[in-house]
């Protein structure tokens, strides 16, 4: 995890490396990979905690990313999220790590993504806590396997998730702090209506509005069993494979528009010819293929500059 979050080039090198060996491994492939987002608040870190222990009870291992805004003098992570989530310590099935979200504005940094795709290849179960800010509500679905949207009740943000179009992307939806009563059951009602409203229905799955208490349990198996039934679903209906490749995609995609913008896409062939590249790539990591694709875009700048 260090490795993947070193800036210097020759620990680059090593770290291209090793994720190339992962993606080659059916072992990465394995992991349940679930990300958790929502506004802050909301209780997503005591929820982490909760599943956490639950998880650990069944005697599945454990790793845990979460993605803390980033200092303003250092740029590391502020590690706000390891304060909460106490049911790692000291636990060998569990492995917990605060990334920065660096410069993504609430969004997902390349290393966090190397991040997930290293603990998927030594843990049963994934999790990804996002800043819960700007873009990471989208970005997580890149990430993840099942996206789990966790809502603050009273908060007043439903109606402004729905005018975003940012219930459409969530697996599951969980009202937390269930034990205020009236108030969470409120919000439950709003998200059920909203989720009404629009046409879900990716491969024939519905999502659910859980109603949970992270504080003292309450609900925790409910969710516990849909997101396994969630995983089932993935699997019976191929989603789980496309999803994958989609995220795979997504990612190489946003990091040449970030290096290059959309300028160095057409040096490629656009966005059909991205497809077809990632596509036909095999199981090198997405980081190599960045890393080959912008040397290909760089070679057709010095080349167009020659002429």
């Amino acid at each position: 995890m260090n490795l993947v979050d070193d800036r210097r080039p020759e620990r680059r090198r090593e770290a291209l490396d090793l994720l190339d060996r992962l993606a080659a491994s059916p072992e990465s492939l394995r992991a349940e990979r679930v990300g958790l987002t929502g506004a802050p608040g909301s209780g997503k870190s005591t929820l982490l905690d909760a599943l956490t222990r639950l998880l650990r009870a069944r005697g599945r291992t454990v790793g845990i990313v979460a993605v803390d805004p980033s200092s303003r003098l250092s740029g590391g992570a502020l590690l706000g999220d390891r304060i909460r989530v106490r049911s790692q310590a000291g636990d060998p099935g569990t492995f917990f790590r605060s990334m920065a979200a660096r410069d993504r504005l609430g969004g997902l940094a390349d290393a966090t993504v190397a991040g997930v795709e290293i603990l998927a290849a030594a843990f049963d179960v994934v999790l990804v806590e996002t800043v819960g800010v700007g873009q990471s509500e989208s970005e997580i679905a890149e990430v993840a396997d099942t996206v789990v949207f966790v809502a603050q009740p009273g908060a007043g943000d439903t109606l402004q998730f729905m005018k975003a179009g940012l219930l459409e992307l969530p697996d599951l939806f969980v009202v937390n702090k269930a034990d205020l009563g009236p108030v969470a059951e409120r919000t439950a009602s709003e998200l059920e209506a909203g989720l009404a409203l629009g046409a879900r229905g990716a491969a024939g799955w519905q999502p659910p509005v859980l109603r949970v208490s992270a504080r003292d349990g309450r609900g925790v198996d409910a969710l516990l069993e849909s997101l396994a039934a969630h995983r089932r679903h993935l699997e019976k209906t191929g989603e789980l494979e496309r999803r994958r490749f989609a995220g795979r995609l997504a990612f190489v995609r946003g990091a040449l528009l970030r290096r290059y913008g959309t300028r160095g896409l057409e040096k490629l062939g656009g966005e059909a010819a991205l497809r077809a590249r990632v596509e036909a790539a095999g199981r090198i990591s997405g980081h190599r293929l960045v890393e080959e694709l912008g040397s290909g875009i760089e070679a057709a700048w010095r080349e167009g500059g020659a002429r």
